[in-house]
């Protein structure tokens, strides 16, 4: 067998799901005469697995794969100035990043999140139909009825595995930017007000942020400019009392 075709059969075998039958295929495809045989052998050779062990997903490769139909949700905690603690609710669309806030609340029970998502459903409208998949955690306050209310509109709900963090990475990042951004840096004096800074960070993150997995374009905002006008005036608009800047040039 040439290098060359050598070379591609054991690309293939890396890239491409199936048997060493269907590399075979595209080998003939691509203009090279060589048996299956020796497509098996190279393979073997190169140290690349049956089909059966190639063609099964990992966790990051089903995320990256139906990102745009898919949603992920989850909570996290914010102490008050006078020690109460909060929880927050928030969804993420996967595919463009874009953050729903649904609530603050210091009494998290399973009938007030599954209301949260009724009322999740109702906001999103016909745009629902978009949706697959929802990931979750294993929180009991996702309970069957919270489950239910995706059911009822196609959406399946895939719960993480036990103790795997990373299994629900897109929304832990936002927490963790949420907390480096916001958070850590002000004081929380109750539920009204958390949910009021919140609302406000929520739209800068959706509207103007950056994001550099969508080419630095914000999930809802307008694409930057292709290049800046020499000249013009770059202006601030503070947000949040100043804790965080929002740069344009105006027209």
């Amino acid at each position: 067998m040439p290098r060359s075709a050598a070379w591609c059969c054991g690309r293939l075998g890396r890239i491409r799901p199936g048997g060493y039958r269907r590399i075979h295929g595209e080998l003939c495809r691509l203009g090279y005469r060589v048996g299956a045989s020796t497509v098996w052998a190279i393979l073997k050779r190169s140290g690349v697995d049956t089909a059966p062990m190639r063609s099964a997903l990992t966790w990051r490769q089903l995320l990256r794969a139906q990102a745009r139909g898919m949603l992920a949700v989850d909570f996290f905690s914010a102490d008050t100035v006078v020690l109460c603690r909060l929880y927050v609710l928030f969804v993420i669309e996967i595919g463009n990043r874009r953050v729903h806030l649904r609530g603050v609340t210091a009494h998290p029970a399973a009938e007030w999140v599954t209301q949260q998502a009724r009322n999740l459903m109702l906001d999103r409208g016909d745009r629902v139909d978009r949706f697959r998949l929802l990931i979750r955690d294993r929180d009991t306050k996702f309970s069957a009825a919270f489950d239910a209310v995706f059911a009822a509109v196609g959406i399946d709900v895939l719960t993480t595995p036990v103790r795997a963090p990373r299994a629900n990475a897109y929304a832990d990042r936002w927490v963790g930017t949420a907390r480096r951004e916001l958070l850590d840096r002000m004081l929380d004096f109750g539920s009204r007000h958390l949910q009021s800074v919140l609302t406000e960070y929520v739209d800068h993150y959706n509207m103007h942020r950056p994001h550099r997995s969508l080419g630095q374009r914000p999930p809802r905002g307008p694409a930057p400019p292709s290049t800046a006008v020499a000249g013009r005036r770059v202006v601030r608009r503070d947000r949040l009392g100043g804790l965080i800047g929002e740069y344009s040039q105006p027209a």
